[in-house]
């Protein structure tokens, strides 16, 4: 009020006021003078109270009438300007609140007389409006007056005078409410005695109202007079009423102003009394009237219903139930019945629609909803009202579906021709709206061609109504299709969302309340008979409040699921279907919540068939069910419904299920069945895939045949999945037997699933599978009693042909031994070994499944398991390695390759913790690796994991032995006690042992893989273990180890090697390529034997002292000598050569340490002695570990007092010569010539012959003793051969030195070397050894002869190297041999046989062998060969060896010739000095001068040699012997002439020193001065004739060729020798004039004096040089010169 009271606002009134009056008077003043004049005493007026009073106002309102009157005249003059002003004018006193009741009484007369007038009629309702609103001042008549004024104006014929009426009078009858509510507020607290008023009591009791309540009654009660078409009581004058604007009122009324009616018994009386029976009455027409009955079936033609009074009763009845329900029990009883009868099929399309929406109205008040269910179902006899309005809607519902619609004439066609009296449209071109060509779906529902859109009508939870707000139509309303449908929907899900949420919401309160209550009721709804909770008398109230919300349940679960189940088949939209089934979803967890079974199970089997194929609901559900559920039919109304079979669009929009089952984890196995069911196909369908626990996580979109998933369904998955995995998390709460009945549930739907998969390229359901897992993990504590049947059937699943099938299955079974052993179980696993093992079998089991991928997938089960719980497998050890194992070897590279990551886990990781008696399958397994072919890598790694085994158990070998001894023992006693044998491989060895000959029974037959890699890793692996730890063996282990590992070995080693294949392999896989000494398996395989018979010989050597005393030793000796020989003799250069050089790795063995002794070390070959004293210090370990027979002790053993076993010499030397002999076979059989020759002729290689000839130095020393002339023949034979052997062409650059290099190959230096050993040992040997020394000389000197005449190897033609000096050789001749160049070599031998001879010279057996005759007739060969010898060497050797072996052979010649030993010898020599001296070869033409002269000094040494050697010591030398000397030096003497030479050279070629050296000779021995012995005067005489006659021819000739030559000089060698011969005859004459003339022969003065003519003659000749000559020449025979005497005739004679 502080706006209108404050002074400026009291000034501006006044100051209107007065504006207003002048305004009126000038506007009156010339028509309506007295107007005029009541305005002007106005003005005085107003400004005299404005004077008089400080209280303004209140002073203005005494005085209103006064004040107004101007105004109400200005009104009577009906001059419109007037009027308006006028009314203006009291407008704003009205509202300055300044108008007295007297006043406003005036002012109503005023307006009435204007409404009859019809003047300013909304000027008047305004001013109505302002008169009742801003002030309480109007009462009883004068307001009823107003009322009435307001409702004529209604009914005017101005349309917008009309609504603005309407509008007045609704504000009006809230004001005159509004009025008694504010009375009441004010007289709240005053207490009235109430007054006892008799429940009959009329109408007229009223006195007890107050004022506005009074007025307020009235007004109510003429409206119900009104409507009821009576005459009203109060509101007097009202000429007329509609119905529709009087049920209006009554709404707005009941509805804004409930508490009126509550607080007031006179209110509720009218309630009761007028109200009700009024709707009852007009509702009869639509209670009677059946659309589509004719009019003559009834006598009385019946009322049709009108539908603007209909949809207004509906409304009031909504209102009544709503506000009133508590007074008008009863009466809403009929109300409600009513509404449920107006859903009849009969009634107008519209009228159902109407109904439906009331319904709405009340399904969104549950409380409400709650009462009915108290004041009717519950009470006995009286209408099941709750239930039927549930039933009803379900009716309602199906009956649009079954009878189509054909209320309005305009609905008929809008929609197609669906409505046209039958279901005739196909449901093809139902919902399709062609729009623009495009084709759109509309949400809908479909049922058997019957097509009913779902329309947008309200927000849920709220009833909008769109009918019933309809106000303004008259006609009835054209319903669109699908509206109704749509309504109903919403009830019934509203329907559900209330009663659920309410209860819940209570349930909720209670169960907080009192915990007791609660466990009350959790132990009791197990069992589903007992529906009540027997609790304590002060829970009597929670006990209503339950059986309430059960008998709410009961009431309405059959009607809402016949309903929702038809909509869910029906239904074509998500969201619809989403409805529903949150619907469905909540109904069975409030009924589990309730403990109602059977309805809870209704509603989940309605879900679960909703989510099947059609025809498969009715077929599993019935075979599963068939009592129970699937068969009902549900009754509404007397109609049978049968529960439909759900259709296959409602699959995709499944969202939801599960929670009924979590909450009430008590059901019976049916219904988790019944949702396997529904999930199951559900998840098929959605692409639901399993996740690794189980729990289905969103896939992609499945190709092929399945449902395109919206995006919209997409993003519920998530969702999905949580659910179900709550759903089957609640399988841990169920009994065991329970949990039996769903585990086979799910195995059987599985295997429907596993059969539907076969054949079939469409994504299978991995649902079973899935929930089977996870059914496992969540009962993992129990998991014992389901493990059997839960794995053995996801084994069957891992076989499947259907790769995603068996890949789940696997994962599953994966998970859940992963899960299983990681559980904390109680008691822990480790404590339970029994079942450890039950969870690790299925393991294993799946090794007999061929399929790859699920291999992996335990490979992969067992790598996490040794990740997690390697430490603690214990007894399940042998199962995870066996299953490792058991991978084939075409089983692919990547199971391969994991089963191998797991393996080498263990070996780095699990070997200290697994049991010891694990060790020897772990040593099986890594075998099985490296036989694997698939991948080369993994076997060489699997034998380096086998040496990193063998250094485990090197390591902790002391304490795998104790567990394992003890383990033996163990068995060895249940083996007794069960009287079988104790069977386990190498069996009498100990156990420890057994362990490592597994292993080198695995590491032998990996030495014989295909692969070459493989067999060298392995073969280096085997040896290198066994020589490293082999010291761990009980000595007799080593038997076993010698036969059944090594022996064992090399015989495949060798077989392999003998068959293997000789094609050539072009590459190695890839793009390797392959060297050519690698490239045929033959090739490969003989690495192989090498590297196999190299590490026998080396433990044969290293371990001989452990190895001998083993009682075959001799026996393996033998066999590892045949190996060698095999070996040796194999057609290929490398494995040969290698068994050499293991041959000589065994022969260096020494002799086992014999007390204080150090062993013998043979001569030539230093080999280191393997004694190795002190402990063997474990790597890694701090103490020493020191086996009970570890080396230290061994050796220990054979310096200790005790007499050690040493074998006896005897037996030492039978090893020795079974070595010779095996050396002897080896020798002859690969030197041996072959007898054919081709291209793949093997001959053995230089480096091959050169290791065997080694072998025998070494080899001798061992068996010198007894080595005799058939031994040394033997060898003989072997090196004459081996040095023939050709090379081949190819090797020769690498062999064979350079032609200026006389070196020699170290085969030929072998040989050599091997003839100095014997030689020497005979040198030193006993005397009977010495008989050998000519067999060596001949053995030799065969080899000198080579220098000149090369050896043949058999008949193969060979180049000789040495024939190549001047035109070189073409050296790589395709598959040709090259005979090695042997000068050096025969060069070397001869020195050999001078130097030998120079030592043995005297001995008998070379004296009796005629040595020396041997070596002359071999040095006669290049002697005689001179220049023709391949090497110019050759022969200057020759000369200087004869001359020395002569001049040491000489003597012994002379010594012995009384034998007659040396008699064939002296021949042999002549021939061999002629053969040279007078050589026939011709000097070669490149021969330097100084060459000529050095070969002549060769010449002049032996003559030289022949003068002081032989000639001397004639009388000892054989007559014939000298005289060939003689000639031969007579020969030498005279100059032979070549014709060959040129002038220049011809004096020096004639060897002038040689001639004179034989001269000279001749002349020394023509004449000796002393005479010792016949034989010396007769080499004289000898001497002199030949002498004398060469002078004689030399002479002659000369003369012959002077005179020839006439002016020309002669050659200069002729000059220079004729010269010679002179000095000669002078010499000559001399020394005879100074011997004894008795030693001078007769014959020889007449052979001198004959020459004295001849020199006579050659006096004629030119040259000075001659002339001196001829001059000392002729001198001396002046001593002849004497008388003739008898003398001289006697000489002559």
């Amino acid at each position: 009020m502080s706006g209108t009271s404050s002074p400026e606002a009291v000034k501006k009134l006044l100051e209107n006021m007065q504006s207003d009056l002048r305004a009126l008077s000038l506007e009156c003043k010339k028509k309506f003078p007295p107007v005029k004049e009541a305005a002007e005493s106005g003005i005085i007026k107003v400004k005299t109270i404005a004077a008089r009073n400080t209280e303004i106002l209140a002073a203005l309102k005494e005085n209103s009438s006064e004040v107004v009157q101007p105004f109400l005249m200005g009104c009577g003059t009906k001059e419109p300007k007037i009027t308006q002003l006028c009314l203006a004018a009291i407008q704003r006193l009205m509202s300055h609140e300044v108008v007295s009741e007297t006043a406003a009484g005036n002012i109503i007369n005023m307006l009435w007389q204007l409404m009859e007038n019809s003047l300013e009629e909304l000027k008047l309702l305004q001013t109505v409006l302002v008169l009742l609103t801003t002030n309480t001042v109007v009462h009883d008549e004068s307001l009823s007056k107003a009322i009435v004024l307001c409702f004529r104006l209604h009914f005017t014929k101005d349309n917008i005078t009309n609504n603005t009426a309407a509008a007045t009078v609704r504000q009006v009858v809230t004001v005159v409410f509004e009025r008694m509510v504010a009375e009441d507020e004010r007289y709240r607290d005053i207490i009235e005695q109430p007054v006892l008023v008799q429940g009959n009591s009329n109408r007229r009791s009223v006195s007890t109202l107050k004022p506005c309540a009074k007025d307020a009654y009235m007004l109510f009660q003429d409206l119900c007079q009104l409507v009821n078409a009576d005459a009203p009581y109060w509101l007097v004058g009202m000429t007329e009423m509609t119905r529709t604007f009087g049920l209006e009122l009554l709404e707005s009324v009941l509805n804004d102003f409930p508490q009126v009616f509550l607080q007031h018994q006179e209110f509720s009386f009218l309630l009761k009394e007028r109200v009700c029976p009024l709707v009852i009455k007009l509702f009869s027409p639509n209670i009677k009237f059946r659309q589509g009955s004719s009019s003559s079936s009834s006598p009385a033609p019946v009322e049709k219903p009108y539908f603007p009074i209909c949809m207004r009763l509906l409304r009031v009845v909504s209102v009544l139930i709503k506000q009133f329900y508590s007074l008008l029990v009863t009466e809403c009883e009929i109300f409600l019945s009513l509404l449920v009868k107006f859903l009849d099929a009969d009634k107008p399309q519209w009228l159902r629609a109407v109904a439906v929406e009331s319904i709405h109205r009340l399904c969104v008040q549950p409380q409400l909803l709650r009462s009915f269910c108290q004041s009717y179902d519950m009470k006995q006899h009286s209408t099941k009202v709750f239930r039927d309005i549930v039933n009803a809607l379900g009716s309602f519902i199906q009956s649009l579906f079954l009878v189509p619609p054909t209320g309005n004439p305009a609905t008929t066609n809008q929609a197609g021709n669906n409505n046209s009296g039958g279901p005739v449209s196909t449901p093809a071109n139902s919902g399709m709206l062609g729009i623009g060509g495009g084709v759109t779906l509309l949400p809908a529902f479909e049922y058997r061609g019957t097509w009913i859109p779902i329309l947008t009508i309200t927000v849920q939870g709220s009833a909008k109504a769109t009918y019933l707000e309809m106000l303004d139509k008259v006609e009835p309303p054209t319903i669109p299709e699908g509206y109704a449908m749509s309504v109903a929907f919403h009830c019934l899900l509203d329907l559900v969302r209330g009663i659920t949420s309410m209860i819940e919401g209570e349930l909720g309160e209670v169960e907080t309340e009192c915990q007791t209550t609660t466990e009350a009721a959790s132990s009791l709804t197990q069992s589903s008979e007992q529906q009540e909770l027997q609790s304590t008398s002060d829970q009597m109230d929670k006990e209503i409040g339950i059986s309430v919300w059960e008998e709410m349940v009961n009431a309405c679960w059959c009607g809402l699921l016949a309903a929702l189940s038809l909509l869910l088949d029906a239904s074509t939209d998500e969201a619809a279907t989403e409805n529903i089934l949150k619907a469905e979803l909540t109904m069975a967890a409030l009924c589990g919540r309730l403990g109602l079974v059977t309805s809870r199970d209704a509603f989940i089997t309605a879900i679960c068939k909703g989510s099947l194929p059609p025809h498969y609901a009715l077929t599993v559900l019935n075979t599963t069910t068939a009592a129970t559920l699937s068969n009902k039919s549900y009754s509404i109304q007397g109609q049978s419904v049968m529960m439909i079979s759900p259709s296959s669009e409602s699959h995709q929009q499944v969202v939801a299920v599960g929670q009924p089952l979590a909450v009430q984890p008590q059901g019976t196995v049916m219904h988790i069945f019944c949702t396997f069911l529904f999930v199951f196909h559900l998840v098929w369908i959605l692409g639901l895939k399993p996740s690794s626990g189980g729990a289905l996580k969103p896939g992609r979109a499945v190709e092929g045949p399945s449902t395109v998933l919206t995006t919209a369904v997409m993003t519920d998955l998530p969702v999905i999945s949580n659910i179900l995995s709550r759903l089957f998390e609640s399988s841990q709460y169920l009994d065991d037997v329970s949990l039996h009945h769903l585990i086979n549930a799910l195995c059987s739907l599985s295997l429907e699933a596993m059969d539907m998969a076969y054949g079939n390229n469409k994504e299978p359901s991995l649902f079973a599978v899935a929930k089977l897992l996870e059914t496992g993990l969540v009962n993992m504590h129990r998991i014992e009693i389901l493990w059997r049947p839960l794995t053995g059937h996801l084994l069957e699943v891992c076989q499947h042909p259907n790769s995603r099938m068996r890949e789940w299955g696997a994962e599953a079974l994966t998970s859940l031994i992963k899960a299983g052993l990681t559980f904390n179980h109680d008691p822990p696993l480790s404590q339970n070994q029994r079942l450890q093992l039950l969870l690790l079998n299925p393991l294993k089991e799946m090794s007999s499944i061929n399929h790859p991928d699920i291999r992996l997938k335990q490979l992969e089960c067992v790598l996490q398991i040794l990740q997690s719980q390697g430490d603690s497998l214990g007894p399940g050890w042998p199962l995870v390695l066996g299953v490792m194992g058991a991978i084939r070897n075409d089983q692919g590279e990547s199971l391969i390759r994991t089963a191998f990551q797991c393996l080498q886990l263990v070996v780095t990781d699990f070997l200290p913790t697994m049991p010891c008696t694990c060790l020897q399958i772990v040593v099986d397994v890594a075998g099985s690796f490296g036989l694997h072919n698939q991948e080369l890598n993994i076997s060489l790694t699997s034998i380096g994991l086998l040496w990193n085994i063998s250094d485990y158990f090197f390591q902790r070998g002391e304490t795998i032995e104790k567990e394992l001894d003890k383990e033996e023992a163990a068995q060895q006693k249940q083996a007794e006690e069960k009287g079988v044998v104790l069977n386990r491989p190498f069996h009498p060895a100990p156990p420890f042992d057994c362990l490592w000959l597994c292993l080198y029974a695995k590491l032998g037959e990996l030495c014989v893989d295909p692969r070459p890699a493989v067999r060298k890793s392995a073969g280096q692996t085997l040896f290198s273990t066994i020589g490293a730890h082999g010291t761990l063996l009980q000595h007799s282990t080593w038997h076993t180890v010698i036969w059944k590992v090594l022996f064992h070995l090399l015989d495949r080693v060798r077989e392999s090697s003998t068959t293997a294949d000789k094609e050539k392999i072009e590459s190695g896989g890839g793009n390797i390529l392959i060297h050519h000494s690698r490239d045929t398996a033959e090739k490969q395989w003989a690495e192989t034997w090498v590297l196999t018979l190299a590490g026998v010989a080396r433990i044969f050597n290293t371990r001989r002292y452990l190895l001998q005393p083993l009682g075959d030793f001799s026996r393996a000796w033998d066999v590892l000598l045949d190996h060698i020989q095999s070996a040796a003799l194999s057609k290929n250069n490398e494995v040969s050569l290698a068994a050499l050089k293991s041959f000589q790795e065994i022969l260096q063995i020494v002799s086992p340490v014999r007390d204080s002794e150090k062993p013998e070390t043979p001569p030539a070959v230093n080999v280191p002695v393997p004694v190795l004293i002190g402990s063997i210090s474990g790597p890694g370990l701090s103490r020493p570990f020191v086996r009970t027979d570890s080396i230290g002790e061994r050796l220990g053993r054979y310096n200790s007092s005790e007499p050690p076993e040493v074998t006896d010499e005897l037996e030492d030397l039978n090893l020795w010569w079974a070595a010779w002999n095996t050396w002897y076979r080896i020798g002859s059989e690969s030197t041996k010539p072959p007898i054919t020759f081709d291209k793949l002729t093997f001959i053995p290689s230089q480096p091959f012959l050169t290791a065997l000839i080694q072998i025998f130095p070494a080899l001798y020393q061992h068996i010198k003793t007894g080595f005799n002339m058939d031994d040394l023949q033997k060898l003989g034979v072997i090196l004459h051969s081996a040095v023939s052997v050709p090379i081949s062409s190819d090797a020769s650059p690498f062999i064979l030195p350079s032609y200026t290099e006389a070196v020699l190959t170290s085969l030929q230096e072998a040989v050599l070397t091997a003839l100095d050993v014997l030689q020497k040992a005979i040198c030193v040997g006993p005397e009977n050894m010495q008989i050998m020394y000519p067999a060596i000389f001949d053995q030799l000197l065969a080899f000198v002869e080579f220098s000149c005449k090369p050896p043949q190897y058999g008949q193969l033609e060979t180049k000789h190297i040495a024939n190549a000096k001047y035109n070189q050789i073409q050296l790589f001749a395709p598959a040709e041999w090259v005979a090695l160049n042997y000068v050096p070599f025969a060069e070397r031998s001869l020195e050999v046989v001078v130097d030998l001879y120079q030592k043995t010279a005297c001995h008998k057996a070379v004296v009796n062998e005629k040595v020396l005759q041997n070596i002359i007739k071999t040095l006669r060969v290049p002697l005689s060969l001179k220049y023709s010898c391949p090497s110019e060497s050759t022969w200057k050797l020759a000369v200087s060896s004869l001359l020395k072996v002569l001049s040491i052979g000489l003597p012994v010649a002379r010594q012995h010739a009384s034998s007659g030993k040396f008699d064939s010898m002296w021949p042999e020599l002549a021939n061999t000095f002629e053969d040279f001296l007078f050589t026939k070869s011709i000097p070669p033409d490149n021969l330097s001068i100084q060459e000529f002269q050095r070969n002549e000094s060769i010449d002049v040494e032996v003559v030289q040699l022949i003068s002081t050697e032989i000639l001397p010591y004639a009388n000892f030398i054989p007559k014939e012997f000298v005289g060939q000397i003689m000639t031969m030096l007579n020969k030498g003497s005279i100059h032979s002439q070549s014709s060959s030479f040129t002038e220049a050279e011809i004096d020096i070629r004639l060897r002038e020193e040689f001639s004179k050296m034989c001269f000279e000779t001749l002349l020394q021995f023509s004449f000796s001065n002393k005479v010792t012995t016949p034989q010396e005067g007769y080499i004289s005489r000898m001497a002199l004739s030949v002498l004398l006659k060469r002078s004689q021819d030399v002479l002659h000739r000369y003369i012959e060729d002077e005179r020839l030559s006439g002016k020309c000089p002669l050659p200069r060698q002729q000059v220079t020798e004729i010269i010679f011969v002179l000095k000669a005859v002078s010499t000559l004459i001399d020394s005879l004039k100074k011997t004894q003339p008795e030693n001078v022969d007769g014959n020889t003065w007449a052979q001198v004096i004959a020459l004295y003519p001849t020199l006579v003659e050659c006096i004629t000749c030119s040259s000075a040089e001659v002339c001196s000559a001829l001059k000392e020449a002729l001198v001396p025979f002046k001593d002849f010169m004497q008388p003739p005497a008898s003398k001289v005739q006697n000489g002559e004679s």
